[in-house]
């Protein structure tokens, strides 16, 4: 009776390796290199049409659905201005970090920081970078905000502010006409940032100086217009706010780049907190409102920082993702986050990851 038990056992082990090897042929069979990938003609329709958000809905077979994000009449101008990442030059490139994965370690198929990290409020942050291409400095703070707060054991929860990097850090960029990821992290060692949340916060040093506008569709808010000039660099703090500027500084204690490597960026991220990416956007990007984005265009309109803060499995196209944070706002995409395709490379989100560890005090 034994024996035929462990048999019956054995049996049922060998179908459930069989169906889940089954899984994971069928999941990479959907992965498709994008020269393979059904592709939304160039010059069909405008990808702020209707008729471009129905191509890729009935036509595309895809595993993301699109939607009405920006309004059809928005300048083209205006939308690459937000995409504000630009090239890294060789010198302001971080040192690598690389992180030991033994033979036996197994990472798990789902990760979130706001899970890991309930204690820490930013993690579940989505800000608006409103009128000014500074994402590079939004995904930067707001991955620091994180780090602060891990590093502290939810000691420390505080908004660190993307305006205070995006006037005051020269080596960075343009500010509000783009900047570099790398140069924010050495900044936020060398200088460190103050505290600085959205318009009106009078809670913080620097809150940001661009209220909120409307980026996607009429609504409450006035509607965005033309990129603003990069604010005047001020190194003080809101008159409501109680703390002086040097008093309010956090610091890095080092900062570093990751590999391209998944599993490298996945070990990082579950370790000490969400990093900064950035990637490639093209048109259809836009229009993302839920699934696993994979793109379907080929015309490019800029690099764009983002913070990564998790990893899973799609439900429904079982394609492995990077759980991603945006700076448009809470309505773009799943309620501000988006999910992009992870681990080939996509729009080459892996290709430049920043991060660091910050400096905690005892006290």
């Amino acid at each position: 009776m034994l024996r035929h038990h462990n048999r019956y056992r054995f049996m049922i082990g060998a179908i459930l390796l069989v169906v889940q090897w089954s899984i994971h042929v069928c999941q990479s069979q959907e992965i498709l290199e994008f020269e393979k990938r059904n592709h939304i003609p160039d010059d069909e329709f405008d990808f702020l049409s209707d008729d471009y958000i129905d191509f890729i809905n009935k036509q595309l077979n895809t595993s993301w659905r699109a939607g009405r994000n920006f309004d059809s009449d928005a300048s083209k101008i205006y939308i690459q201005g937000l995409m504000g990442t630009l090239p890294t030059p060789e010198h302001l490139k971080l040192p690598k970090l690389y992180h030991r994965i033994d033979d036996d370690e197994r990472l798990p198929d789902e990760f979130d920081s706001r899970k890991k990290w309930p204690k820490c409020k930013t993690i579940n942050e989505i800000r608006d970078q409103g009128p000014c291409g500074s994402c590079w400095a939004f995904g930067a703070a707001e991955a620091m905000s994180d780090r602060v707060c891990i590093g502290s054991n939810g000691r420390i929860n505080v908004e660190l502010s993307p305006e205070d990097l995006v006037s005051c850090c020269h080596d960075c960029g343009a500010g509000c006409n783009g900047g570099f990821p790398a140069a924010a992290w050495s900044y936020f060692v060398h200088n460190g940032l103050v505290s600085g949340g959205l318009y009106g916060n009078h809670h913080t040093c620097q809150p940001y100086v661009f209220a909120p506008c409307e980026h996607h569709m009429k609504g409450k808010r006035p509607p965005c217009s033309d990129i603003q000039p990069t604010p005047k660099c001020q190194n003080k703090c809101d008159k409501f706010y109680n703390h002086t500027y040097n008093d309010d500084k956090h610091y890095g204690r080092k900062a570093y780049s990751l590999t391209s490597n998944p599993e490298h960026i996945m070990k990082d991220i579950m370790v000490n907190g969400p990093v900064e990416a950035d990637f490639s956007v093209y048109e259809d990007f836009l229009q993302y409102k839920s699934g696993v984005y994979q793109r379907h265009s080929h015309k490019f309109l800029g690099g764009h920082a983002i913070r990564i803060l998790g990893w899973g499995i799609d439900a429904n196209s079982k394609l492995p993702y990077w759980l991603c944070a945006n700076s448009w706002n809470t309505d773009w995409g799943e309620a501000g986050f988006f999910r992009m395709l992870r681990g080939h490379n996509e729009c080459d989100i892996e290709e430049d990851i920043n991060a660091g560890i910050a400096r905690i005090s005892k006290f």
